[in-house]
C-alpha cells in the first residue's frame, strides 16, 4: 500500500519529493516497475493503431482530438504523461497515439501540383498519364513527357533521371578542377580530357551486333505511330545516350513552360502552319492572339503575313492580296535572290507578323509588338509567282554595343541551303559599308550559334589562307572582316590555333583545317554568296 501512494503520487504530482523516493526504492520495486512499463507500451501501442478507427467512427466537429481513452484533454498536465518513473518508450508511444489521433481529423494534402489539370488525359494509347520522362514529376498530359510513348516505365525513368544527375555533379567537380587552368595559356588538353576522348571513341565502336529485326517488325504495326520506334543497334549506346538525354532536357522545358502558363494542357499551342506551298510544324510557343491560337493551325499569306483561321478565308484573301513581295526597299538582288529593307515604324502591322511567324521556331526570342526602334532585312526567293520570304534579320537603328543583328531565322523549308550564312554574310557587309565592327546579340539560339561558329570558322580560314604576311594581329583582322575581336579569339581558341609562348599570344596557321575548307568550298561552288557589288545601300542617316 505504501509503494501504491508513492507511485500514484510521483506520477500525477511529480515533486522533489517524489522524484527522491523513486531514487531510492529497492530492487523489487523497480523490477516491478518494469513489467509494469513493458505492459503498458504494449497497451499504448495497440491504442494507437486502433486510434484511427475510433476517430473515424466519432463526429467530425470542432472539438479539440481526444486522447486514445477517449477523453479530451482538460490541461497541458493530461497530455504530457511523461514523469520520473515512465520508461521513455512508454512516452514515445504515447505521442505517437496522440498524433494520429490528431492527424485523424486533418484534410489530406494533394500528391501532385496544384496546377495539374486532372481531367486531362495522355494521348497515347494505353497510358494511365502516371510518371514522366524526366522522372522528376509524377503525372504528365502530353506525348513529349509520356514514359510508354517512349518505350519506357515510370520507374526506368527515375532511375536514368538519377544518373543523369549523378553525371552533372561529376562533371561540375570536373569543371571546378579546371577552373584554374587559364583559357590562353593552356590550350593542350588535360590527360583526364584524353582519356575521356579515348573513352568515348571506344564506347561508340561498339554495337551489339545482334539483329533485332523481328522484333522491330512486329513492334512497328502493332503500335504504328502511338509509340515511338525501336531505337536500339541503330548506334552507339553512347550516342544513344546522349539523345534520351536530349530528350529528357526537351520535355523538362515543355513542363516548365506549362507550370508557368505559357504553354497550357488544352493544347492551346499552335501545331502547324499552312504557309504558301509548305505545312509546316512549329517548334515553340507563339503569342498569337487566343482565338487564333488554341486552334492548333494557322493559315498565312506568305506575302503580306497575314494569319487567318480557315484555308476557305485563305483562299478568298489570297484573290484579293495585291502583296507580292515584302514592303520596303529592295537594297540587294543577284539572280532570284533579293534582299528588302522594312522599317519597323513604317510597316509596323508587317513587323509585328514576321515576329510573331519567327517566334514559332526560335525559343530566345522576347520582341514582338515593339518594332518601331528596329530595321528588318527580309531575304526573298523570286519566281513566277512572285518574292517568297527565305529569312530575315533585324538590327536596332542606333544600337550603342554595335550589334549588328538582335534576331535572325531561317524558314524551315529553306533550312541547310546555305540561305543562313547568306543572311550572317550580308548583316557583315552592312557593318563594312558602315565600317563598323558587329557583332550578333545575345543569347543566340541554338541553331544560330552553330551557324555563326560555322561562318566565324570559314571567314578566318579564309583570310589566313590569302595572307602572305609573316606578323598578324587579331585588331587587323577584325578591321578587315568586320567581326568582333571577342568572337575571333572564342572562333580561334575553338580551332586551338591561338597559343601562348614566352609571353606572347601566337597565331598558328593549321593548313590542315585550310585545307579542308578549300575541299569543302570546291565542292559547295558560288551559287549560295553575298556579291558586293548587287548592293546598293547607304547607311540609314537620323533615324
Amino acid at each position: 500500500m505504501p509503494r501504491r501512494k508513492r507511485n500514484a503520487g510521483s506520477s500525477s504530482e511529480g515533486t522533489e519529493d517524489s522524484d527522491f523516493s523513486a531514487e531510492h526504492t529497492d530492487s523489487s520495486e523497480s523490477d516491478t516497475h518494469t513489467v509494469r512499463n513493458t505492459r503498458l507500451t504494449r497497451s499504448s501501442l495497440r491504442l494507437s493503431r486502433n486510434s484511427q478507427d475510433i476517430k473515424q467512427s466519432a463526429d467530425h466537429d470542432e472539438s479539440p482530438p481526444r486522447t486514445p481513452t477517449g477523453n479530451a484533454p482538460s490541461s497541458e498536465s493530461d497530455i504530457d504523461m511523461s514523469s520520473p518513473n515512465v520508461s521513455h518508450d512508454e512516452s514515445l508511444a504515447k505521442e505517437l497515439s496522440l498524433k494520429e489521433s490528431g492527424l485523424a481529423h486533418r484534410p489530406k494534402r494533394r500528391r501532385f501540383h496544384e496546377s495539374y489539370n486532372f481531367n486531362m488525359k495522355c494521348p497515347t494509347p494505353g497510358c494511365n498519364s502516371l510518371g514522366h520522362l524526366t522522372g522528376k514529376h509524377e503525372r504528365h498530359f502530353s506525348i513529349s513527357g509520356c514514359p510508354l510513348y517512349h518505350n519506357l516505365s515510370a520507374d526506368e525513368c527515375k532511375v536514368k533521371a538519377s544518373s543523369r544527375d549523378k553525371h552533372v555533379e561529376e562533371r561540375m567537380l570536373s569543371q571546378r578542377q579546371d577552373e584554374n587552368r587559364h583559357s590562353t595559356r593552356q590550350q593542350a588538353q588535360s590527360e583526364r580530357h584524353l582519356r575521356y576522348k579515348e573513352k568515348v571513341t571506344e564506347m561508340r565502336r561498339k554495337r551489339n551486333s545482334v539483329s533485332q529485326k523481328d522484333k522491330y517488325m512486329e513492334h512497328r504495326p502493332s503500335h504504328g505511330s502511338s509509340r515511338e520506334p525501336l531505337l536500339e543497334n541503330i548506334t552507339s549506346d553512347y550516342d544513344l545516350d546522349l539523345f534520351r538525354k536530349a530528350q529528357a532536357c526537351a520535355s523538362d522545358d515543355l513542363e516548365k513552360l506549362r507550370l508557368e502558363g505559357q504553354v497550357t494542357e488544352g493544347g492551346n499551342m499552335i501545331k502547324a502552319i499552312v504557309f504558301g506551298r509548305y505545312e509546316l510544324d512549329t517548334w515553340y510557343h507563339s503569342p498569337y492572339p487566343e482565338e487564333y491560337a488554341r486552334l492548333g493551325r494557322l493559315y498565312m499569306c506568305e506575302f503580306c503575313l497575314k494569319y487567318m483561321k480557315s484555308q476557305t478565308i485563305l483562299r478568298r484573301h489570297m484573290a484579293k492580296c495585291v502583296w507580292k513581295h515584302p514592303p520596303g526597299d529592295e537594297i540587294y538582288r543577284k539572280g532570284p535572290i533579293s534582299v528588302f529593307e522594312v522599317d519597323g515604324k513604317k510597316n509596323k502591322i508587317y513587323c509585328q507578323n514576321l515576329c510573331l511567324l519567327a517566334k514559332l521556331f526560335l525559343d530566345h526570342k522576347t520582341l514582338y509588338y515593339d518594332v518601331e526602334p528596329f530595321l528588318f532585312y527580309v531575304m526573298t526567293e523570286a519566281d513566277n509567282t512572285g518574292c517568297h520570304l527565305v529569312g530575315y534579320f533585324s538590327k536596332e537603328k542606333n544600337s550603342f554595343l554595335n550589334y549588328n543583328v538582335s534576331c535572325i531565322l531561317t524558314m524551315p523549308q529553306y533550312m541547310r541551303q546555305g540561305y543562313g550564312k547568306m543572311l550572317i554574310d550580308f548583316s557583315y557587309l552592312l557593318s563594312k559599308v558602315e565600317e563598323k565592327v558587329g557583332s550578333p546579340e545575345r543569347p543566340l539560339s541554338d541553331l544560330g550559334l552553330i551557324s555563326y561558329r560555322s561562318y566565324w570558322k570559314e571567314v578566318l580560314l579564309r583570310y589566313l589562307h590569302n595572307f602572305q604576311g609573316k606578323e598578324i594581329s587579331i585588331k587587323e583582322i577584325s578591321q578587315e572582316t568586320a567581326v568582333n575581336p571577342v568572337d575571333i579569339v572564342s572562333t580561334l581558341q575553338s580551332l586551338q590555333m591561338l597559343k601562348y609562348w614566352k609571353g606572347k599570344h601566337l597565331i598558328l596557321k593549321r593548313q590542315d583545317l585550310i585545307d579542308d575548307w578549300k575541299t569543302k568550298e570546291a565542292k559547295r561552288g558560288s551559287s549560295k554568296t553575298i556579291d558586293p557589288t548587287a548592293l546598293k545601300w547607304s547607311p540609314p542617316k537620323g533615324t
